[in-house]
Parts: structure tokens; C-alpha cells; sequence
């Protein structure tokens, strides 16, 4: 009798074992869907509901059903930003641009080529680093000097993360570095704090080298951008763009895919938060910064050559980082069909696309 009953629950668990695994089986890979008639699978859409395939037991039989898959994104509304807040969301342009803010300008002349709200200041998010780094490398402090992460320089506010630990020993010239290259806001915050006055001084002096540059809608609170009250307009910073091209350190550290530095003698991999400044991009990129918090959006500014002319271009408050990457796309083919006088050769272009374009007023 003891062996009958061990052989009996033997055979009901391989009874039962495929349709407890099946869920798990079908559930991983449910990412296609089968017509009922052409038997031809396609990929589902981006914007189509995702359906898992499972397999349930019912009054004893095994029953495929589909059910719709919910991220928990579906359930929480975006939170607007400061700009879909002032009603910049409402703008349209030429482009279909998804960024509430625009602007394109020639770099050797500041032409303005194309503006969509470009005089509205708004919070610039980590952009702010630019001119954090305007103002190290202009203060000529040494760069191989040592700089150590202290609890100052923790997010108390958003508690942003970071791969630097409160202890970590960098250079100056590898806190500037990943700074403008990956964003990382404990170097920035560093750089302030080791400025001659602390951050006060080091905030006053990136607001006095504002208003030399003509900056007049720019108001700077850290260095790092983390706060929204760092605000800029466009315009303004299409002028930090050129003050900061200037500086081949600038141009170098911004631009670079990926960069080996050491933290307490121990070398660290980062890279960099643009994914446009790639090998195989297809861009040309002589200077850029990203920023993102949740009241600024996805926002770029940057220097650029399209068809052998030097551009301004920024963008703030994209709605991701992939219309972020995609409105830049959008710019960068709008200026190759362009082609106004001294675009790239002297023959000039049809009137009815030499005119800069502005939305400001829409």
C-alpha cells in the first residue's frame, strides 16, 4: 500500500507539472501575436497593448487565455513640467518638435535659423554644468589637485544617485571630466565646493560670468542643476554654448563616448548620458551637455557641424530621451535641406527657406 500511494502522487505531479510551468514558459516570451486566419506573426506595436499567453486549468482542462499586461507607468500620469505648466506644450512648429523649447542659430554669425519659445526661461537641469565647468576652468585652479566627496556634496532633495561614495578621492581635472561627460552630480558638487569661498563664492561666480556673457533670463542656485530654480532661456544658453567652445577642455570632456578615471587610485568606466556624440551616430559634435529632472524635461544643448556649417543648437523640455535624440534628428535634416547663402557653398538658397522661422509668438 506504501508503494501504490508513492507511485500514485508520483504520476499527479507529472500530471500536473506542465500546466504549472506553462504559464511561466509562454509568459517570457509573449511578445508577438498570432493572426487567426494568415498565420503570419508580426511584432507587436509600440503603442498596442502587450498580451501575455497563459495556460490555466479549468473544471480540470488545460484553457489558453491572453491577458493584457499593465506597467505601473499606465497608471501614473507625467507629471507636467514647468513648461507644459506655463502652456508651452500648446506651441506648434514646422517640425512637429515634441521639445517645448527650440533653437538653432549659425554659430559663426549667431544667425538665428530657427526659435520655437526661445526667450522663456526655464529650469535647464544639469545643462547647469556647463557653466559649473565654464567657471573651473576659467578660475585656473589646479587640476591635479586631489578633491574629496563629502557629505555636502550628497542629493538631499531628489537623491539622485551616484557611483561616487562619500570618501572618494578625484583630481579636479577627472571631477570636471565625468561631470560633463556622464552628469555624475557629486563631481559637479565637488567643484563648487571646492572653490575658493565655498559654493556661495563658486554660485556667485557662475551668475557674475551670466551677466558678462549677456545671459539676462539665467539664474543659477548649485552646480550640479539639480534644483529647478537653476533657469535659463535658449537664447541664453546658445551664448554659454559659445563661451564654452572656446575652451578645448570643455569641447573634449564633453564630447567623450567614455572615459577610464580614478577614484582612490582605483580606476572607474563612465560614459557618457548623449547618445548622439557615438562613432557611428552620424553627428559631428564639437561641444554638448544633457539635462533631465522631473520639472525640466530632457533638454540639450549643443555645438554641431551639419553639411560643413557650425550650429547652435538647444533643445529643453523633451518629453524622453528618445524625442530628445529624434527632434535633434529632426533639426539636423531641416538644416540639410536648408542650405541658405554660405551654408556650405556660395550658391544661394530659394527664399522661401533662407528666413529664419519663429514660434515664440504661436
Amino acid at each position: 500500500m506504501y508503494k501504490l500511494a508513492i507511485s500514485a502522487l508520483i504520476s499527479a505531479l507529472f500530471i500536473s507539472l506542465p500546466a504549472a510551468a506553462a504559464p511561466v514558459k509562454h509568459g517570457a516570451k509573449a511578445v508577438s501575436v498570432k493572426k487567426s486566419k494568415a498565420g503570419v506573426r508580426r511584432q507587436a506595436a509600440a503603442d498596442e497593448p502587450r498580451m501575455v499567453k497563459r495556460v490555466v486549468m479549468v473544471h480540470g482542462k488545460r484553457k489558453v487565455v491572453y491577458q493584457r499586461l499593465v506597467s505601473v507607468g499606465d497608471a501614473i500620469p507625467a507629471r507636467p513640467t514647468v513648461g507644459d505648466m506655463a502652456g508651452l506644450n500648446l506651441t506648434r512648429d514646422p517640425l512637429d518638435l515634441k521639445s517645448n523649447v527650440a533653437l538653432v542659430l549659425d554659430q559663426a554669425n549667431s544667425e538665428v535659423l530657427f526659435e520655437k519659445n526661445a526667450n522663456v526661461a526655464l529650469p535647464i537641469a544639469s545643462i547647469t554644468k556647463m557653466m559649473t565647468g565654464l567657471v573651473v576652468v576659467e578660475a585656473n585652479q589646479d587640476m591635479d589637485e586631489m578633491l574629496t566627496v563629502s557629505e555636502d556634496d550628497v542629493d538631499r532633495a531628489k537623491f539622485s544617485s551616484s557611483r561616487l561614495k562619500v570618501g572618494s578621492q578625484l583630481s579636479r581635472r577627472d571631477m570636471l571630466h565625468i561631470a560633463l561627460m556622464s552628469s555624475e552630480n557629486r563631481a559637479a558638487s565637488a567643484l563648487g565646493h571646492n572653490y575658493p569661498g565655498g559654493l556661495p563664492a563658486f554660485v556667485e561666480a557662475m551668475n557674475a560670468k551670466a551677466r558678462q556673457l549677456g545671459m539676462s533670463e539665467t539664474h543659477y542656485v548649485d552646480s550640479s542643476g539639480l534644483s529647478k530654480n537653476n533657469v535659463a532661456s535658449a537664447r541664453d544658453l546658445a551664448k554659454l554654448a559659445q563661451a564654452a567652445y572656446e575652451h578645448p577642455l570643455l569641447r573634449e570632456y564633453s564630447t567623450a563616448p567614455k572615459a577610464v578615471v580614478e577614484a582612490n587610485g582605483r580606476p572607474m568606466l563612465f560614459g557618457t548620458t548623449n547618445r548622439l556624440v557615438a562613432p557611428n551616430s552620424g553627428w559631428e559634435i564639437g561641444l554638448q551637455k544633457t539635462g533631465f529632472i522631473n520639472e525640466a524635461g530632457r533638454c540639450l544643448m549643443m555645438q554641431a557641424v551639419v553639411e560643413g556649417r557650425a550650429v547652435i543648437m538647444v533643445l529643453l523640455d523633451a518629453k524622453g530621451s528618445a524625442a530628445r535624440a529624434a527632434d535633434a534628428l529632426r533639426m539636423r535634416k531641416w538644416l540639410s535641406a536648408l542650405k541658405p547663402p554660405g551654408f556650405s557653398t556660395s550658391t544661394a538658397a530659394s527664399p522661401a527657406v533662407t528666413t529664419s522661422y519663429s514660434a515664440a509668438g504661436m
